[in-house]
């Protein structure tokens, strides 16, 4: 006598886990990949922002009484500015790599970052432009030497910003640093940091120093934007989720037509 035939699991009661799984999945995937729009919009109107920013006239530079509004001074960020005053002695060195530069030239070296007091009494670090790495120490010491006068300088504001985990750290006793850390920059040159604004201003092309150096003017203002290709992603493997749910449940249903 035979024996009865074993009765096929109800397709509905095998797809129940893996569709709670496959929604939360699905739910996780879309999400990122929504988030991924959001964060290519901001960047796009952030992009809109700077590139208006920087072809508009200068404004005065916000004062100590602004610097305690932390939102506008994020949206002043690349804004064009201005202030006048006289530089101060000392000077801090930010490491950095030209790619495409507006003047002569590029590759590895330095930003020399110099003091500079307003004419209203508080102070803010000027980057006074790009020397290139190869310079003999002579030549350093030269051209970190700013001009002496008054001045009425004009450039872009940067927000100051504070080394991550990443970052390598300052060598204090070369003053380079790694981060655009003003703060650093001016306590390690012996200026404190009572009356420093809480960001520095990258001085326009016209005022590169004598026989082209420091190269003034070349603030990168070019933004990566990949986020497209990320929304792309968590799409597609949203999408290749969903076909992979849609192929197993439609093979549970046909063994149970069988």
């Amino acid at each position: 006598m035979s024996s009865p035939a074993k009765p096929v699991p109800s397709p509905f009661r095998s797809l129940l886990i893996p569709t709670i799984a496959a929604v939360i999945g699905l739910a996780i995937l879309l999400n990122l990949g929504f988030w991924q729009v959001r964060r290519m919009a901001e960047k796009e109107a952030l992009i809109a922002k700077v590139d208006e920013g920087v072809k508009t006239p200068a404004v005065p530079a916000p004062e100590p009484g602004e610097w305690g509004d932390t939102s506008a001074l994020k949206a002043a960020d690349y804004r064009h500015v201005s202030v006048k005053g006289h530089y101060l002695p000392g000077a801090a060195y930010y490491y950095t790599a030209l790619g495409h530069s507006k003047g002569a030239y590029d590759g590895p070296g330095f930003l020399v970052y110099s003091p500079f007091t307003t004419d209203a009494g508080w102070r803010v670090m000027i980057n006074r432009g790009f020397v290139p790495q190869g310079l003999v120490s002579s030549d350093f010491e030269r051209l970190e030497e700013a001009p002496e006068g008054e001045f009425e300088l004009r450039g872009l504001l940067r927000k100051s910003e504070k080394p991550n985990w990443t970052t390598p750290e300052a060598d204090r006793e070369k003053r380079i640093w790694f981060a655009r850390d003003t703060d650093h920059m001016a306590d390690v040159i012996g200026l404190g940091t009572g009356d420093l604004a809480p960001f520095s201003i990258d001085v326009d092309h016209e005022f590169t120093g004598p026989g082209g150096l420091p190269q003034a003017g070349e603030t990168v203002v070019r933004f990566k934007n990949d986020h497209l290709g990320y929304a792309l992603t968590w799409f597609g493997l949203a999408a290749t989720l969903l076909g992979v749910y849609l192929t197993y449940a439609t093979t549970l249903f046909r063994k149970q037509d069988k």
